[in-house]
């Protein structure tokens, strides 16, 4: 998606370690009409796949998939990090890896909000290794859900994840596409 490329290039910062700093704009202070049109374009994408739940993880996923939420017209659901009090012990549960923190969470959906016959879109703010499309994928497994596909804002395909979930048979649509980042710069493709 040229627009969201060009709003990388224009305000996203590259830095060490691969990493790509865009909160300005897609995931601390949000761009809300940016995020709009996002919405319209992965409906382009899904919108023939009967989606009814959009499914993302806390905590930067959940701007992106309430508004593609509002573009189907069906909810939106997020896997959280932690177990509160008013979180019940009735939920699907998966170990994720997350590249940006460094870390390992266990991700909880309710049972109450995922089912089996739902035909559900993952919607995410980046892909690198994989690790949270295939939580998330667990999850649905879990509820007997079919996930249609995934929808992401930025992939970062140098660090393989995507080319192994579609490998693996998951439909994945990344509206930018990130082959190459060093401290100078990325490139598109």
């Amino acid at each position: 998606m040229e627009l969201l490329e060009q709003r990388i290039l224009s305000d996203g910062k590259v830095l060490p370690g691969g990493i790509l700093r865009v909160d300005n704009f897609l995931n601390h202070q949000i761009d809300t009409a940016l995020l709009y049109e996002m919405a319209k374009e992965f409906y382009r994408l899904f919108g023939g796949e009967g989606v009814n739940k959009i499914l993302t993880i806390e905590a930067s996923g959940i701007a992106i998939a309430a508004v593609t939420g509002v573009v189907f017209g069906c909810p939106m659901v997020f896997a959280k990090k932690s177990k509160t009090k008013n979180l019940s012990d009735r939920v699907w549960a998966a170990e994720v890896e997350s590249f940006t923190h460094g870390n390992k969470n266990t991700v909880l959906v309710s049972r109450d909000y995922l089912h089996a016959g739902d035909r559900v879109l993952i919607i995410d703010d980046f892909l690198a290794t994989g690790a949270a499309l295939i939580g998330l994928k667990s999850l649905c497994e879990q509820a007997g859900a079919e996930v249609v596909g995934a929808g992401i804002a930025i992939e970062k395909r140098f660090q393989g994840g995507g080319d192994a979930l579609r490998a693996a048979g998951l439909r994945v649509e990344s509206l930018a596409r990130i082959v190459e980042m060093t401290d100078d710069g990325l490139r598109f493709g």
